[in-house]
């Protein structure tokens, strides 16, 4: 199973197995083993990894999943 946690205010946190990441050209990028991490502030210069730069530019984000009443 393929895990995306959304971090506040920071990048997405992929983990699981079989990941494959690919550019916009079809290329596959080198994944580390484990779990790594996307950039979505958009300042990060190793995209589309994050390198910390969400810090830097006080990125703000806080998205939480919509919880739905349970029957």
């Amino acid at each position: 199973m393929v895990t995306i946690k959304v971090r506040q205010n920071g990048p997405y946190r992929v983990s699981g197995e079989n990941i494959v990441v690919l550019d916009e050209s079809g290329n596959r990028y080198q994944l580390p083993e484990g779990s790594f991490v996307l950039c979505r502030c958009g300042a990060s210069t190793t995209k589309p990894f994050c390198d910390g730069s969400h810090r830097r530019v006080e990125f703000v984000a806080t998205e939480d999943a919509p919880h739905s009443a349970s029957s």
